[in-house]
């Protein structure tokens, strides 16, 4: 007779095969699953690409009931139903972008026990609905995605996290599964504590990878670097840059110089657009994004050759995160980080320039709730449109300040912050029937609007201005700026989706603002600038293995030099050396100078010509014809 142990083996790599088509799991995902369906609070440490959503959604499927999912990124949620669709995976997701109508059609069939797996945010946890109605639903487990959020030693907190230890109060009998990609020892501690997990079984995957060659060039002439490595090397890759106008710009300086099979990507292109962007380079064998940080969560593509940094990320979390998309099919995958002196201080100045001082952020905060008329203790649900620009004017400080405090601010739930391109959102005051109680003028542009915008005489409607304006033969500016009056005049609602927004969440309070709001503020801008200054250490040292100092940064004290990363390859001069390198590649046959680039894509095309030159030089190797070296034996 079988133990259950084994039968539960049996059904997991049954179900992995029906629905996944593996074969076999990624060590330790088993254990995580079967730790699971035992009934086990369960915390599992995972590198990027180390695929901690199977091991919620498998075992979502194999136990009665349905798994509710915490995670606090909408977009991978998106993603994940999608994928999980397409599977024939009943899965459904709880945002704010539903009305209330949709939210009870989903929370019925959960009841009905035809969804396997629920995405939330955080912060649907206190949501009176939500708690009603989750009474009512089986729930077999919990899985709290990007558990790290719960730490207030890093960046990414979220205080909405402190409130799933309460809500796991209501579900004693159910187990919590915390996963995450990022964290330390002491943050791995402070999960368990803060989620309230009980005796958990801990798994942890080392975070060492044996494939990636981790390049660090210390260099001035950062495109024409990559250009070279782009026509040395081509396949699919990403290169990630700092800001939205860098992307831009490399993509075009590449396309300017005959490398065609590059674009652009970050979080203020429309939503159509990076779908699109998306999907292509998922397709491809060779199409290279340059992008911001907006690119890459929940991307699983395993042909990924190479991932490049045209500068330093912030946190050494975020660059190993980064560096991770790369090579998770297992062949050998380089990483190639650009870097300089003074590129360094500029980023000091930066980190600098976006932090306030208090008075500053008190500034700020007074005069972002005195523009839309929010007093004290007061709370309006409208959602308004945000310039930058004008409270920066009225503040006389940056944009860079004020974009930090308002990320802040939306982090902590105060605030729902938009930064990037949507759909433009209309609701009419007026009804149709009324029409003719405005001017002629008025009149008629409220009719042509409910004559192309379907609905809009009952509710919100979301639409496309520039669709909108082609199909009416408007100038978009006017439109817009018509739209604007016909709202100062009380007749609609707009919001114009190209445009920054901002929705008050919670009524305004100056003592907690000023307060434990500033203390936790302050505490998270010293925890950048600690975590900038570690990552600075990791890109300008010289005598340890890169990969070494990843692992031991994550807690991995017995790690080994991986041989591999530009560190290693300098320090075994006796043993790896760009000139061995090169006789090793000319003792297989003669080459070319781009041949010998081709195969050795982890130093410049510059160092490999010079090396060149020397060896010639000292006569160990020869020129066979005008373009092709050969060994001189």
């Amino acid at each position: 007779m079988l133990s259950s142990i084994d039968s539960n083996e049996k059904l997991i790599h049954r179900t992995l095969k029906t629905f996944w088509g593996y074969d076999k799991f990624r060590a330790p995902q088993k254990e995580i699953i079967l730790s699971v369906i035992q009934g086990r609070d369960t915390l599992a440490l995972l590198p990027t690409g180390g695929g901690k959503s199977l091991c919620y959604q498998l075992p979502a499927l194999v136990l009665e009931g349905l798994c509710l999912v915490i995670s606090p990124l909408l977009a991978l949620m998106k993603d994940q139903i999608l994928t999980l669709q397409s599977l024939g995976i009943e899965s459904e997701l709880l945002s704010s972008e539903l009305d209330e109508f949709e939210e009870e059609a989903i929370f019925n069939r959960c009841k009905d026990g035809l969804i396997k797996i629920l995405y939330i945010s955080p912060e649907r946890l206190q949501n009176s609905l939500f708690l009603r109605n989750i009474q009512d639903i089986h729930v077999s487990f919990i899985a709290v995605d990007e558990a790290h959020c719960i730490s207030e030693w890093g960046s990414d907190f979220r205080p909405s996290y402190q409130n799933i230890k309460n809500f796991r109060q209501e579900f004693k009998n159910v187990p919590c599964l915390a996963l995450t990609a990022t964290a330390t020892d002491k943050v791995v501690d402070e999960i368990a504590l803060k989620l309230g997990l009980h005796q958990p079984e801990i798994f942890r995957k080392s975070f060492k990878r044996d494939n990636l060659n981790i390049i660090m060039e210390n260099t001035a002439d950062k495109y024409q670097r990559i250009l070279g490595f782009l026509k040395q090397n081509p396949a699919s890759g990403i290169i990630y840059t700092r800001t939205r106008k860098e992307a831009e710009y490399l993509s075009q300086y590449l396309k300017n110089n005959q490398f065609a099979n590059v674009d652009y990507y970050h979080a203020g292109l429309a939503a159509n657009e990076k779908e699109k962007l998306q999907k292509r380079w998922v397709a491809s064998q060779s199409h290279v994004l340059v992008s911001t940080n907006a690119f890459g969560m929940g991307i699983d593509k395993d042909n990924v050759r190479f991932v490049i940094h045209l500068s330093p990320s912030s946190t050494l979390e975020n660059y190993y995160q980064e560096i991770g998309r790369a090579g998770r099919n297992g062949n050998e995958a380089i990483t190639l980080l650009l870097w300089n002196e003074q590129e360094l201080r500029h980023i000091d100045e930066t980190f600098q320039n976006q932090i306030p001082s208090k008075s500053e952020y008190e500034k700020i905060l007074t005069y972002l709730y005195s523009m839309f008329q929010v007093a004290d203790h007061d709370w309006t649900e409208k959602t308004f449109s945000l310039e930058i620009q004008r409270l920066s004017d009225l503040t006389k400080l940056s944009k860079a300040k004020i974009r930090n405090i308002l990320t802040f601010l939306h982090n902590q739930e105060l605030v729902y912050y938009k930064n990037s391109l949507s759909a433009s959102t209309i609701q009419s005051v007026v009804k149709p029937e009324d029409l003719e109680q405005l001017s002629a003028s008025d009149a008629y542009f409220m009719e042509l609007l409910f004559r192309n915008l379907p609905g809009l005489a009952i509710q919100k409607v979301y639409f496309s201005d520039a669709a909108f304006c082609a199909k009416n033969h408007y100038d978009v500016q006017t439109f817009k700026t018509r739209l604007k009056q016909m709202q100062k005049a009380g007749y609609l609602e707009y919001l114009d989706g190209g445009q920054h927004a901002i929705r008050f969440l919670k009524p305004r309070n100056d003592r907690h603002l000023s307060g434990q709001y500033w203390a936790l503020f302050h505490n998270i801008q010293k925890n950048k600038l600690r975590k900038w200054e570690e990552n600075k250490f990791f890109v300008r040292d010289n005598d340890f293995c890169k990969m070494k100092l990843i692992l031991t940064y994550f807690g991995e004290r017995d790690a080994e030099n991986c041989g591999k990363c530009s560190v290693c390859r300098k320090r075994n001069n006796s043993k790896r050396t760009l000139s061995s390198d090169i006789a090793e590649q000319l003792s297989v046959k003669p080459m070319s100078l781009d041949e010998i680039c081709a195969r050795l894509n982890f130093y410049s095309k510059e160092s490999i010509s010079e090396t060149l030159i020397f060896l010639l030089d000292i006569g160990k190797v020869k020129m066979l014809n005008y373009k092709t070296y050969m060994l001189n034996n």
